[in-house]
């Protein structure tokens, strides 16, 4: 018996060896030496080109501690140096430099890392806010061979991740699930969806400030909407213009007010924060305090959209129309994904039988439109819970304006991408102008449970899309280099000496 059990334990101890040469392998697959990501460094026995390598970025301080249990997790299982904590090392700053390095190796003949670059994939952990920065980032660089990019939800609502099939809740941080989630990254396929530039103008203030006002800091994800600086030709003397992208929504609001306050509420208090669930719980208990439940009693009608500013659309290059907002509507969401306050979907499918929809088309995220929807108050919110649920669908887009003129209210809230911010509005006979404009495209990895549809699946109909004039004006539609960019990349954020995330 004793040499049965000795013979089961020898063959156990190999078993477990023969998985752990089995894993080592995968690994392989992911796996960048350092030579290519490091200059100067020296040089090392390389096995065969990796199948799928991969660059991952963590915000260390999402999902609680999931983000910092993450960070150790891939760096224990691959290179060190291809794992980068985003509040150690800005994305744009690490990949400058190991695309600089890689073109430096390919100009020397360096095949491998010629491969490297045509394989490379980025995988992003945070909310969606890190995930907009680095989508950012890689369209303001304007890499030869941009990589696509995969989400992991460490977030509150985890939009991006949702609608391309990453899921909505936290996930393990242990070794077992990120080699699960590397396996899904190798066999994610490819898709395209739309870039949207934002720009804010207002005049400056005799006295007081218009800056946008952060809840308490401003979030690191946020620095994609800032000021221009004085060189940039997007600059107007006399004027203060911000810049920014956005990939999943802006919107405008009674919601994006509940995300100040729940922002706001998570910088005053971190230590109740610690997990999705909580965080979930304390944004709905702030939705009913903020009293949307009960819009038409508590919030006056001069936060209705309709009475806060005017709405133009363009659908098709060239023809501006004015959008009537019904007066009801207390908010506004412009959609590019149909994932929105953690999953839900506002446009659904329109009825084209039906007259008032005959124009719609299902929501694609790189048809170069955005869905326009409105609600009333959080009541009309729920409606998306139930089966072909949608808000009030107003439009859909190719660029939309927003004129904020004097008038009952001196500050809105808006959000892009789940980051929120209060906006002072004019107290003398002025105008803030935010404009959203169609900006190119970007590579994101889908899974085979991705939400979002494109135009080029066989099952759509692309003649049905009516923006294809558009598309190649898009770069130049405000005639240069600078307005192609997002202000992502770290020569285009907020100057050190500019400080706008003060509370009035």
């Amino acid at each position: 018996m004793i040499l049965n059990a000795a013979v089961r334990v020898m063959q156990l101890s190999a078993s477990m060896e023969e998985d752990s040469h089995s894993q080592s392998a995968s690994l392989k697959e992911f796996y960048i030496p350092s030579y290519v990501l490091l200059l100067d460094s020296e040089s090392e026995t390389v096995p065969d080109v990796p199948r799928c390598p991969v660059l991952v970025f963590i915000n260390s301080k999402s999902g609680g501690q999931l983000g910092g249990d993450l960070l150790v997790t891939y760096r224990s299982l691959l290179n060190k140096n291809q794992v980068f904590d985003v509040g150690e090392e800005a994305p744009d700053k690490a990949l400058r430099r190991i695309y600089l390095n890689l073109e430096t190796l390919k100009a020397n003949g360096d095949a491998y890392a010629t491969q490297i670059q045509e394989r490379l994939r980025i995988i992003v952990a945070g909310g969606d806010g890190t995930a907009g920065w680095l989508l950012g980032v890689v369209c303001d660089l304007k890499l030869s061979h941009p990589p696509p990019i995969a989400t992991v939800p460490l977030g509150t609502g985890n939009n991006l991740p949702f609608a391309f099939g990453w899921g909505k809740k936290n996930p393990g941080t242990d070794r077992h699930a990120v080699e699960q989630f590397l396996r899904h990254v190798m066999n994610a396929k490819e898709m395209k969806i739309d870039n949207w530039h934002i720009l804010m103008r207002m005049r400056a203030p005799k006295e007081g400030s218009c800056d946008p006002i952060a809840p308490l800091e401003l979030p690191h994800s946020l620095h994609a909407f800032g000021r221009v600086s004085a060189t940039d030709e997007l600059n107007k003397e006399g004027y203060h213009t911000f810049r920014g992208g956005f990939w999943n929504y802006f919107s405008m609001g009674m919601d994006a007010q509940v995300s100040y306050a729940f922002h706001s509420e998570r910088k005053l208090h971190p230590e109740k924060f610690k997990n999705q669930l909580v965080n979930q719980s304390t944004y709905a208990k702030l939705g009913c305090t903020q009293g949307w439940f009960f819009a038409s009693l508590v919030h006056p009608s001069s936060h209705n959209i309709a009475q806060l500013a005017k709405v133009k659309v363009m659908k098709k290059c060239g023809q501006w129309r004015d959008l009537e907002i019904p007066s009801s509507i207390r908010s506004i969401v412009c959609l590019n994904l149909p994932s929105f306050s953690g999953g839900l979907n506002p446009w659904g499918t329109p009825n084209t039988k039906k007259s008032q929809y005959k124009d719609f088309t299902p929501p694609y995220v790189d048809d170069g439109l955005l869905e326009v929807v409105g609600f009333r108050d959080a009541w009309h919110g729920l409606v998306l819970y139930a089966p072909s649920g949608h808000g009030t669908r107003l439009a859909q887009a190719h660029r939309i304006c927003f004129e904020f003129h004097k008038g009952g209210a001196d500050h809105t809230f808006m959000r892009i991408d789940g980051e929120p911010w209060k906006q002072p509005l004019p107290v003398d006979d002025d105008t803030v102008v935010v404009e959203i404009s169609h900006h190119g495209q970007v590579n994101i990895l889908a899974t085979r449970d991705c939400q979002s549809k494109s135009v080029r699946d066989p099952s759509s109909s692309p003649s049905q899309h009516g923006t294809e004039d558009c598309q190649s004006d898009d770069d130049s539609s405000h005639g240069g280099e600078e307005h192609r960019k997002f202000g992502a990349a770290e020569t285009f954020k907020i100057p050190e000496d500019i400080d706008i995330s003060h509370i009035s």
